[in-house]
């Protein structure tokens, strides 16, 4: 029989620890995994290789076991021994230790000689928990689908329900989207697709479209709110809109124009319940159309400033 060395199908040494060598696994398998090799029988055969010597070296157990046989002997990879010499019994069709445990389907004779099989889950590769009696098959990673939907940030604050659509194929598919409350702008929504019928997952980009005037930073929102050149000199008390209704500020005199007035806590909010500031920025503007009384005072105005 020939002797299988697990630390160097992996490309690991014996002193690697579990998170080393689940690493080294998970990159040969994607690398020779079937899917992406399917007429290459050589990649098949060590994507199999790669799968038994995880299953082993994954295992803290059979590990330990492994271990013991491999540094009693002093083996190397492929060099053809006698299973009967070393305490294995001979069952003509098969080889039986004191210690073997579990079943072995899809795995080599000399995987079974020490462990009477044993089974693996491929999901493993994905980060899915291993349970005592697993199955040697392969669960492909669902298929991806991606899109966007536009909101407002008001329906971004307060979370609502969309219906979005998209087409797959030759079909369009619709979907009832719950937006949930403090969505930041770029997140994606997972949606499952079995409740469209569809045979995947929906990743929904989130794009919140924000009103003239307006910007988003963080969770800080800026608003600009124009003035009439004698409520910035005088001062003045404004109403402003914000998320969580209308609020009264208190413009002090003598402001200038690109200053900002701060409200704490009245911004956005993330979906961890934390809040930023609205700033209201001054745009200083003259009325559309100036009155008769309006120029004159101005000249008065002009003239008294010289």
């Amino acid at each position: 029989m020939e002797y299988k060395d697990y630390y160097k199908i992996l490309g690991v040494d014996k002193n690697s620890s579990n998170d080393e060598i689940k690493k080294a696994y998970r990159k040969l398998a994607k690398k020779y995994h079937p899917d992406l090799n399917p007429d290459d029988k050589g990649a098949q055969e060590k994507f199999k290789d790669i799968n038994e010597a995880y299953e082993v070296l994954g295992d803290e157990n059979k590990r330990k076991k492994y271990d013991t046989f491999g540094n009693g002997y002093n083996f190397t990879n492929g060099q053809n021994f006698d299973p009967s010499q070393y305490g294995f019994e001979d069952l003509g069709n098969g080889y039986r230790y004191t210690y073997s445990t579990g079943g072995g389907e899809g795995f080599s004779d000399f995987f079974n000689m020490f462990f009477g099989g044993g089974d693996f889950d491929i999901k493993d590769l994905f980060g899915g928990k291993r349970t005592s009696r697993q199955k040697a098959y392969y669960e492909p990673e669902p298929q991806k689908y991606e899109t966007e939907i536009n909101i407002t940030l008001e329906e971004g604050y307060n979370g609502t329900t969309k219906t979005v659509s998209f087409r797959i194929g030759n079909e369009t598919k619709s979907l009832s989207v719950k937006i949930p409350k403090g969505i930041l702008p770029g997140k994606k929504i997972k949606i499952k697709g079995e409740k469209a019928g569809i045979n995947g997952n929906v990743y929904l980009k989130v794009n919140i479209i924000l009103q003239e005037k307006v910007k988003l930073e963080g969770l800080d929102i800026y608003k600009r709110v124009d003035l009439f050149p004698w409520d910035a000199a005088l001062g003045t008390k404004i109403v402003v809109d914000s998320l969580g209704g209308k609020i009264k500020v208190a413009v002090p005199s003598n402001m200038e124009g690109g200053k900002k007035i701060r409200v704490p806590r009245r911004g956005y909010r993330d979906m961890k319940g934390n809040m930023g500031d609205l700033y209201i920025e001054v745009n200083i503007v003259n009325p559309p159309n100036l009155t008769e009384e309006q120029k004159r005072l101005y000249e008065q105005l002009k003239n008294v400033s010289k």
